[in-house]
């Protein structure tokens, strides 16, 4: 492993990195969006007359929504993909089949969807299904059916000598590839997505705090109004942002192979240390999150579930050795690309500098964002990058593969 010293920083670094943050910051209108959406859901699987609420089934999002590290779709043609779990918390692997539960939900999403007047019919795909809002509202929201699966996994856990800690969120899924998919069966697909995030939250669990309280000083909510999760971004959050961006416009030609955020994400919380501004946050990510990858005793790569120490989020990189390639190549493009802009002080140059990297749309935007801050002329970048398309000409192309978080 090479050992990266950490640039030198300046002040006016600083603040694009800081701008560029706030330029990918979706709207909060965007989070309450999503809020609302598995809310109605949830709220409709157990209305009275639901055919399942017998189950107590309960919706409980998952994914970039519920980490905060949503950014925006490079193009308008491309949708906000919210993930959700359904939990039916009364029923159990003994009295149903994979195929048997994912049928239950399915049948009262169909009627959801009737209800609310969608045109688009229900999906189905390998694990969850997928409802498709109206166009102008660009997204969509996938939801797994599971069960909850605690004691199972905790004992799981346990006989293999692994950490328990957030066995207790633990759910069995659905997966139409699996074996026992249609027969009653105690083997089920598993996962914990509640607990991934549960762990995530406490990687910055001090600084989240810190720009809780601040926001509250500030007046933010009125009188005694929480403050939503989405409302507080911390510098982790920011710069995991800033390295998907930086991935989807180096991938923009070949986006089913660019490296999956699962794993972004995951070894980006591993190599944070808590800190407050996003330049010390975004260099310790880059030049630690490969100290977290590990090796399993044939050699392959393993990136564990934090929630989960049996799934090895890099399992496809042993049979696909050109996507563990791709992951290193890309984390090396980032180290240059960061470290050359963080170094300059005009901030004019930092923009050019980076618009190859995050996309000349991007780039305009922080640029006006920049301009706001000192209250002078903005000067686009149209000459330097034309389009997404001449940054994908541009851009160094590595292998990968797609999971979201």
């Amino acid at each position: 492993m090479n050992v990266y010293m950490r640039p030198t920083v300046t002040p006016e670094a600083e603040e694009t990195l800081e701008d560029l943050a706030d330029s990918l910051a979706i709207p909060e209108s965007r989070y309450e969006q999503a809020e609302r959406s598995y809310k109605s859901l949830g709220d409709w699987l157990n209305r009275p007359n639901s055919s399942i609420r017998q189950f107590d089934p309960q919706v409980h999002v998952q994914g970039s929504f519920g980490l905060g590290t949503v950014i925006p779709p490079i193009s308008d043609e491309e949708h906000y993909d919210i993930d959700a779990v359904s939990e039916f918390r009364k029923l159990t692997k003994s009295q149903t089949t994979q195929q048997q539960l994912k049928h239950l939900l399915g049948e009262e999403m169909k009627l959801y969807a009737h209800a609310q007047n969608m045109n688009k019919p229900l999906e189905e795909h390998r694990r969850c299904w997928r409802l498709e809002y109206a166009d102008g509202v660009q997204f969509h929201m996938d939801v797994t059916p599971g069960l909850l699966n605690a004691a199972e996994q905790r004992a799981l856990l346990l006989s293999r000598g692994l950490n328990a800690t957030f066995a207790d969120t633990a759910v069995a899924i659905t997966d139409i590839d699996h074996p026992a998919y249609r027969t009653l069966s105690s083997d089920w697909p598993r996962s914990n997505p509640r607990g991934y995030l549960k762990w995530f939250r406490s990687r910055m669990e001090v600084i989240f705090e810190e720009r809780k309280r601040e926001l509250i000083r500030k007046g933010v909510r009125a009188g005694t109004e929480p403050i939503p999760f989405y409302a507080v971004r911390t510098p982790l959050q920011s710069a995991i942002m800033i390295l998907k961006r930086h991935r989807d416009i180096m991938f923009i030609a070949r986006s089913d192979e660019r490296p999956i955020s699962i794993i972004l994400t995951t070894l980006a919380a591993h190599a944070y240390n808590g800190e407050a501004k996003i330049s010390d946050a975004l260099f310790a990510i880059l030049n630690g999150m490969d100290r977290f990858i590990a090796r399993a005793p044939d050699g392959s790569y393993v990136v564990a579930n934090p929630s989960d120490p049996t799934e090895n989020f890099a399992d496809k990189w042993r049979k696909h050795p050109e996507r563990a390639a791709a992951f290193f190549e890309w984390l090396e493009q980032a180290r240059r690309d960061f470290a050359q802009a963080a170094e300059l002080s005009n901030k004019q140059l930092i923009t050019e500098n980076l618009a190859k990297s995050i996309g000349r749309g991007l780039a305009d935007r922080v640029r006006k964002r920049s301009a706001a801050r000192l209250g002078t002329p903005t000067v686009l970048t149209a000459g330097l990058v034309r389009s997404e398309a001449e940054a994908r000409s541009s851009a160094v192309r590595i292998e990968g593969d797609r999971r979201n978080a």
